[in-house]
Parts: structure tokens; sequence; C-alpha cells
């Protein structure tokens, strides 16, 4: 049984939108575990999108929504 499993949306384009949502990183104090996702603009609410074990991860996820520049850490 595969706990933490990637998800991939059919669309990045129509999964993503840049208008009503911010790219970030929400990473744990305590054990520096980190999961990219989504911070909805309106509401601040996050949507957790895939856990970030390396950099490869991170690079993925990048790569898959089409996301460049800096990506925001939230706590």
């Amino acid at each position: 049984m595969n706990l933490f499993r990637k998800r991939k949306p059919s669309s990045p384009a129509a999964a993503y939108d840049a208008e009503k949502l911010t790219p970030v990183l929400m990473c744990s104090i305590c054990t520096g575990e980190q999961t990219a996702g989504f911070q909805d603009k309106a509401t601040g609410k996050f949507l957790g999108v895939v856990r970030i074990a390396s950099e490869k991860d991170l690079a993925d996820f990048r790569r898959q929504y089409g996301i460049t520049g800096e990506i925001k850490k939230i706590y």
C-alpha cells in the first residue's frame, strides 16, 4: 500500500489557474517535510499536490505545472 502517491492531473493548465492559485511549499518546522501545492488567493486554503522528498520531485512539480521563479514557503 502506497500512502504517498503522486497525483497527475489530466491537464496541468486546467488544474492550475494562476489568477486564483499561488504555488507554495508547505514546510514542517519539526520534521522538515515539504509538500508542494497551491494556496487559494481568496481564502488562503492550501491544496497539497505532491510530497517533496528530493530536488527531482520539486523539478517535476515545476515542469508539470509550468511554474517558473521562486516558490513561496509557508509553515
